[in-house]
């Protein structure tokens, strides 16, 4: 008999906050999307909000796993990291106290409309793209970023924040 070979990825996930302590948000987040998987996490940055709805600044960051998990179980933890910090869905890209986004997977992609790998808009926005290159620089090209929209500014780490 031989073991099970799981097959392990780097998968990007990008968290924000902007309603109440979004240290605790985002650290309380972390903990859930990366479910004991080894993990990396890049800066806090202050970013802001897009979409047009008037609303405080968001505090952003991505996180980096190495996980054997798929996009489905990554969007499943997501959501589970967004209920347990009270996350309401009144209105789009409205104001929340977790906001959890799978981004990459690996080099796998999804056209699932529940879980489109890559994100949809991951080239789009310097919230993500900011974070996204400090983790991993390959993935986001000085051209891509200057083409990113949204001012960011960092403001430190998790554990100097909290």
């Amino acid at each position: 008999m031989h073991p099970v070979s799981l097959v392990t990825r780097r998968a990007y996930l990008s968290l924000g906050s902007n309603i109440g302590d979004r240290a605790r948000h985002l650290a309380e987040g972390l903990v859930v999307v990366a479910a004991g998987d080894p993990y990396r996490v890049s800066g806090v940055y202050e970013t802001e909000p897009v979409g047009g709805v008037v609303q405080d600044d968001f505090w952003n960051l991505v996180v980096e796993l190495t996980t054997s998990a798929g996009p489905r179980e990554l969007l499943e933890r997501c959501q589970e990291a967004e209920a347990s910090r009270g996350r309401e869905r009144d209105v789009r890209w409205g104001p929340r106290t977790l906001d959890a986004d799978v981004l990459l997977v690996g080099d796998l992609t999804s056209d699932d409309p529940e879980i489109l790998i890559p994100h949809p808009r991951l080239y789009e926005r310097n919230f993500v793209l900011v974070p996204l290159r400090e983790l991993a620089p390959d993935l986001v090209s000085e051209e891509q970023l200057r083409a990113g929209a949204g001012r960011v500014a960092v403001l430190g780490t998790l554990v100097t924040l909290r």
